[in-house]
């Protein structure tokens, strides 16, 4: 880890110590826009040195808010500067750099807090962009921010291919469910068992002869040269079959040949879209090969390539967690519960669900592979269940559990640099 995030998180650290009623700081909070920013300048323990200053998201502008910051630090007797602002989207991610890259500190105040705090300032609900920069201010001087997470590039372009890979996966699951309920729905019912299978003869017919009155025309051996040109199993065979036969007997709607041109444009786009997420696959294991922390994530068990790839790049740095439960938070796997009046002890806990929602998925199928296959995370999952086996939905939780487990244990391999060891377990022999 470079000296320079090392210092940074130990600044961060000690602001959050100590900026609560301290004279020494001058609070910058900054309501992020697409082309300009406002601006507010405030000090920890109240008092509003200037309510607003709007610059533009260009290099003069930042170094506007910059001098502009300076001035009021020296005139003022204040000995640092700190900069927040809320993710907005990318707009912020520029002007966060570039002041970091600086030497400026910068931290981030969650959109959740910002909401929350804007009707405490005033007792309105009322917003614009010079009450939302003086919310920011506020919510510095009460220590209610977050590190800004400035990684390095390549965790960055991790980061970004990981992005581009959910908004390809979701592409993907909308055309297919658009090929389900738009087109065998109402023309081939009956192929619908067939085509949720995900078979490779499935898009063929789509692609070639979606229309049952086109597959009647056919003989059974012209119509599986058609679907399955190569070498055939026995399996799909049978498969090729099953739909020949369903199309002599279907019920579906009457379509003219502008659905056979639709068909093929879907499953050429869904064909394309799967080409994308291949090369990409391939381009995130090559950056990952470039962690040493890989191999320590690839050591757990039920950790692949797609899952470690995603702890590497939402934890990015290690040593920018204190401790295990921040890195819990992270993924939403903490517990939460309205505890209030008489029933306060009876309050039943729940996962917070706040966080990496992809990540958190990712973890419970890891834990379920582990636990099935894996003989050390199978003795940990039945010594959770032990004398539980009754409870309604204890397996679920317990798997929930076990997904926390990974994610800490994946943490500490990283931090320490070492591949997995069942001793994390801690299993009762």
């Amino acid at each position: 880890m470079h000296v320079e995030e090392i210092t940074r998180i130990k600044e961060f650290r000690q602001i959050r110590k100590e900026i609560r009623g301290s004279d020494k700081y001058l609070l910058v909070g900054i309501d992020v826009g697409k082309e300009k920013h406002y601006a507010f300048y405030g000090t920890a323990n109240g008092k509003t040195l200037e309510r607003r200053l709007v610059f533009w998201n260009t290099f003069s502008g930042i170094e506007m808010l910059m001098d502009h910051a300076n001035a009021i630090k020296e005139g003022n007797n204040l000995e640092k500067v700190v900069y927040g602002m809320e993710p907005t989207s990318n707009y912020h991610k520029p002007l966060a750099e570039y002041l970091i890259r600086c030497g400026c500190n910068v931290v981030l105040v969650s959109g959740v807090s910002v909401a929350r705090n804007r009707e405490l300032l005033d007792g309105r609900w009322d917003k614009h962009d010079g009450k939302d920069a003086a919310n920011v201010a506020d919510l510095i001087s009460q220590g209610k921010c977050q590190y800004y997470d400035y990684p390095s590039l390549e965790v960055r372009d991790l980061r970004g291919l990981l992005s581009l890979k959910r908004m390809l996966k979701k592409q993907e699951h909308r055309i297919k469910v658009r090929i389900r309920n738009n087109v065998i729905a109402q023309y081939f019912p009956e192929f619908d068992s067939q085509f949720a299978k995900g078979r490779s003869e499935s898009l063929a017919v789509v692609k070639w002869c979606i229309r049952p009155k086109d597959i009647n025309l056919l003989e059974y051996e012209q119509f599986e040269e058609m679907i399955a040109p190569r070498v055939r199993t026995r399996a799909q065979a049978d498969r090729i079959k099953s739909i020949w036969l369903d199309a002599n007997e279907s019920i579906g709607c009457k379509a003219g040949d502008a659905l056979q041109f639709v068909s093929r444009l879907m499953v050429e786009e869904l064909q394309s879209i799967r080409a994308s997420i291949k090369k990409l696959d391939e381009q995130v294991e090559k950056i990952c090969s470039g962690f040493p922390e890989c191999q320590y994530l690839l050591s757990i068990p039920g950790f692949g390539p797609d899952i470690s790839a995603k702890v590497l790049g939402a934890i990015g740095n290690p040593l920018r967690f204190e401790n295990c439960k921040q890195v819990i938070k992270l993924v939403g796997y903490d517990l939460s519960a309205s505890r209030t009046g008489k029933t306060s002890d009876k309050a039943v806990s729940v996962i917070s669900k706040r966080g990496n929602a992809h990540l958190r998925y990712a973890l419970y199928q890891a834990a379920f592979i582990a636990s099935t296959s894996n003989s050390y995370f199978k003795r940990y999952y039945a010594n959770q269940l032990k004398g539980r086996e009754r409870e309604k939905g204890i397996k679920t939780k317990m798997k929930v559990k076990l997904a926390a487990k990974m994610l800490i244990i994946a943490w500490t391999l990283m931090k320490n640099k070492e591949p997995f060891d069942p001793a994390y377990l801690n299993i009762e022999h």
